[in-house]
C-alpha cells in the first residue's frame, strides 16, 4: 500500500494552498471572536466564502462537470478539505445540500430537478437543511413517523424533525417522510420542501454553547409537490443510504489538519505558562500528537484503498470513533493544562491562541452522538471486522 502522494497531487495541494492565501481575508476564528458580528452577519461571511469557492470550481469537486463539478478524484477532494481546515476557512452554509442533496439529485433526480436546484445550491442563493432525524428516530432513522399523504397529484407532510442543522437560515429542506405505514424501509420517500409556506414552522434550538444553529421543524399539512419527489415513492431510504457515502473520501484528512492547529495553540499556551518542561504535561501532549498522527494514517489508508479501486470497508466507522473521541480528550486536556485561561474566549485583539477551548469542550460532547453514535460505530466494527454475532 503506497501512502505517498504523487507529484500531480502535491501540485494540486500547492495550488489550493496558494488560492486560499490569495482569497481568504481573515481566518474564521477571528470572525467568530469579533464582537461586532451577529449570528446573521457570520452566516453572510460564510455565504460570501461559498460564492468564492463556487467561482473557483472548488464545490462539488467530484461531480460531473455538467453539474458544476470538475470530476476530481477522492484524493484531490481530501487534499482540498485538509487545506480548507488547515487554513481555518469558514464552513460553507450549504454543506448539507452539497454533501447529500446534490449527489442525490445527480444520481436519482430528474433533469428538471437538477436544473432547478443545483445551480442556486452551489452559488448559495438558496440554502438547504436536512429533515431526517426526529425526536424518537435518531440512530434508528428507519423508525421515523413523519408522514406524507397524497393530495391529488401532490402530497401533504405532517410530523416533526429535530436537530435540523442550519435550519433557521434555510430556504429549503429535504425530507424523509413515510408514504407507507406498514413497510419499514420501503415506505419512506424523499421530498424537497420549501420552508417559507403555510404548514411549516421552524423553531431555533438553543444549544449548550449558546448558539442556535440547529432548529426543530413542525409540519402541519405542508405542501410537497409531485415534481419535488426525488425518485419514486418508497425509494427514500435507498436514496438516503447511497448518497451518504458519495464523498466518503473527502473528510479523511480534514480532521487531523484542523487538529494540527488546535494542538499548536494548546502547546503555545502551555509554553506561555512555563509548564512545557513538566514530564507529565509533555507526556499528555505527546499522546495527543501521536493520536492525531494515527488518525491521519487511517485517513491515508482509506484514500490509498479508494485510489486502488477497492470498495470502502469499515474505515469510516473507525474514523468516526477516532476523531469524535479524540476531540473530547483534546479539549479535556486543554481545560486541565491551561486552567482558567482555557475559560476565556479569545477576542479579535487577543495575542494569545485563537481556539475557544471552553466552546470546543462543550461542542465536543455531541461528537460521539451525531452522525452515528460511538456505540453504533463499534457495533459496525464488531460485525464487519471481527465477525461477531449481532442480535
Amino acid at each position: 500500500m503506497d501512502l505517498r502522494f504523487t507529484d500531480e497531487q502535491l501540485q494540486f495541494q500547492a495550488d489550493v494552498r496558494a488560492w486560499i492565501t490569495s482569497n481568504l481575508d481573515r481566518p474564521w476564528s477571528e470572525h467568530v471572536a469579533d464582537a461586532r458580528h451577529t449570528p446573521d452577519s457570520l452566516v453572510e461571511v460564510r455565504r460570501q466564502w461559498q460564492k468564492k469557492l463556487h467561482e473557483a470550481g472548488f464545490l462539488g469537486m467530484g461531480w460531473p462537470e455538467e453539474w458544476g463539478g470538475r470530476g476530481a478524484t477522492e484524493v484531490e477532494q481530501a487534499l482540498f478539505e485538509a487545506e480548507i481546515h488547515r487554513a481555518d476557512c469558514p464552513q460553507v452554509p450549504n454543506f448539507l445540500g452539497i454533501g447529500l442533496l446534490g449527489p442525490a439529485l445527480i444520481h436519482h433526480g430528474t433533469e428538471d430537478q437538477r436544473r432547478r436546484f443545483i445551480p442556486p445550491m452551489l452559488s448559495c442563493d438558496e440554502i438547504w437543511c436536512q429533515g431526517f432525524s426526529e425526536p424518537s428516530s435518531g440512530s434508528d432513522l428507519a423508525s421515523l413517523r413523519t408522514r406524507a399523504e397524497p393530495d391529488g397529484e401532490d402530497f401533504r407532510i405532517t410530523g416533526q424533525k429535530v436537530w435540523t442543522t442550519f435550519g433557521p437560515w434555510a430556504n429549503w429542506i429535504f425530507v424523509l417522510a413515510r408514504t407507507d405505514l406498514e413497510d419499514r424501509y420501503g415506505g419512506i420517500s424523499f421530498f424537497l420542501v420549501p420552508i417559507d409556506q403555510a404548514g411549516v414552522e421552524m423553531r431555533p434550538i438553543r444549544q449548550i454553547t449558546g448558539e442556535s444553529e440547529f432548529g426543530e421543524v413542525f409540519f402541519d399539512g405542508a405542501l410537497a409537490r409531485r415534481e419535488h419527489l426525488v425518485g419514486k415513492p418508497g425509494e427514500g431510504w435507498r436514496i438516503a443510504m447511497t448518497v451518504l457515502g458519495y464523498e466518503r473520501g473527502a473528510a479523511t484528512l480534514s480532521n487531523p489538519a484542523q487538529y494540527d492547529g488546535y494542538l499548536h495553540d494548546l502547546i503555545a499556551g502551555v509554553r506561555a505558562q512555563g509548564d512545557l518542561e513538566r514530564a507529565d504535561v509533555r507526556e499528555k501532549l505527546g499522546r495527543l500528537i501521536v493520536e492525531n498522527e494515527v488518525m491521519r494514517s487511517n485517513g491515508l489508508r482509506t484514500l490509498a484503498n479508494l485510489a486502488a479501486g477497492q470498495a470502502p470497508g469499515p474505515e469510516s466507522s473507525i474514523e468516526k470513533i477516532l476523531w469524535s473521541e479524540f476531540a473530547q480528550r483534546q479539549s479535556d486536556a486543554a481545560l486541565e493544562l491551561l486552567g482558567p485561561q482555557a475559560q476565556l474566549a479569545p477576542t479579535s485583539r487577543d495575542a494569545r491562541g485563537g481556539v475557544d477551548w471552553a466552546y470546543e469542550y462543550l461542542w465536543s460532547r455531541a461528537g460521539t452522538i451525531y452522525s452515528g453514535s460511538s456505540e453504533i460505530q463499534r457495533n459496525i466494527i464488531a460485525k464487519r471486522v471481527l465477525g461477531m454475532p449481532t442480535r
